[in-house]
């Protein structure tokens, strides 16, 4: 599987038209943005790495801006409780979702009504990281690398499994289900409310192992309180050299990749999108933050409004055929 690449700016505006999250086309000034705080949402515990970004991202646009973003963690319901927040906010760019994959998740699941409409309710602010996924045990499991875990699987199918750092039917979900349809191993998942509830089981031997995005565990695997066995991505992480790829540990083809970013109402002014984009990819790109959020393991991306929309409906179309041949009804 190739990973997809990022189109222009035309043809992600096409493709976002598309899937009926654009950017408004009504111009008004963000010259006076903003004039009060920002509230920035994350659909998970604190200790994750999505919490982490927010935090990071608030900080140090409080810092340019004078102003005080409250980062609001209200894990649960899949994510949908802060995103259903968000959708029904007021569209003036003040509040924000930490949005990531789980929007494509949303626009592609039947087996429940949502409250709000990821398709229509939500336009993309900034793409801003990547973020490799974890293949991560307890260091006592007793497994050297990633062969080993695989052999360990075939040895206890269906009497072993592997903590999500989210609901079931996740991206992390997704990704283990297409591990599977790659190995021919049926792999037992338990969802939980976050990365770092999960990862404390496993650090406690609840749990054999957990899949998580890797910036969330960065600390716990050079601590040594986890094992690192492999990343999900066709490429290595600079934040740990030494975790070989799932494709050099032979699973070919293998390539599953996480993002994290801003998200606002549908109708917020394409100004104050504009506004909010440029700051933040201006402080994500700078050496100092850059190098931060590499070292903890993220992949600072930067991406428009438009790319962003590309992606989720691009990654709809992927999720929508790895849970088609697990039979997972979404």
């Amino acid at each position: 599987m190739n990973r997809r690449k990022f189109l222009g700016a035309a043809g992600a505006a096409t493709a976002s038209s598309l899937f009926g999250i654009s950017v408004p086309g009504r111009a008004q000034s963000a010259d006076d943005f903003p004039t009060k705080n920002l509230r920035i949402l994350v659909t998970a515990s604190p200790g994750g790495s999505a919490d982490k970004l927010a935090r990071t991202i608030g900080q140090k646009l409080d810092a340019k801006w004078g102003t005080r973003t409250i980062v609001e963690n209200q894990p649960g319901g899949g994510g949908s409780i802060a995103t259903n927040t968000v959708a029904k906010a007021k569209p003036d760019g003040y509040t924000l979702l930490l949005g990531s994959d789980g929007l494509s998740i949303d626009a592609i699941q039947q087996s429940r009504p949502l409250p709000y409409d990821p398709r229509k309710d939500f336009t993309g602010v900034i793409k801003a990281v990547v973020n490799p996924l974890l293949i991560m045990v307890r260091p006592n499991l007793g497994v050297a690398d990633f062969q080993e875990y695989l052999a360990y699987l075939k040895a206890n199918e269906g009497k072993t499994s592997i903590a999500l750092s989210g609901a079931k039917n996740s991206h992390q979900h997704l990704a283990i289900e297409l591990l599977s349809q790659l190995t021919g191993v049926k792999i037992n998942v338990i969802p939980s409310l976050g990365g770092g509830p999960a990862m404390l089981d496993v650090i406690g031997g609840h749990i054999d192992a957990q899949i998580i995005t890797l910036a969330a565990a960065t600390e716990n695997i050079r601590a040594g309180k986890l094992k690192g066995l492999a990343v999900t991505t066709p490429f290595r992480s600079k934040a740990l050299p030494d975790i070989p790829t799932l494709q050099e540990a032979g699973i070919k083809d293998y390539a599953f990749q996480s993002w994290q970013g801003l998200v606002a109402p549908a109708g917020t002014p394409e100004a104050v999108i504009q506004k909010i984009y440029s700051e933040v990819a201006g402080i994500l790109q700078e050496p100092e933050n850059k190098n931060a959020l590499e070292d903890l393991g993220f992949i600072v991306a930067a991406s428009s409004p438009a790319e962003l929309n590309q992606t989720i409906a691009d990654d709809s179309k992927l999720y929508a055929e790895v849970a088609r041949k697990a039979g997972l009804t979404l």
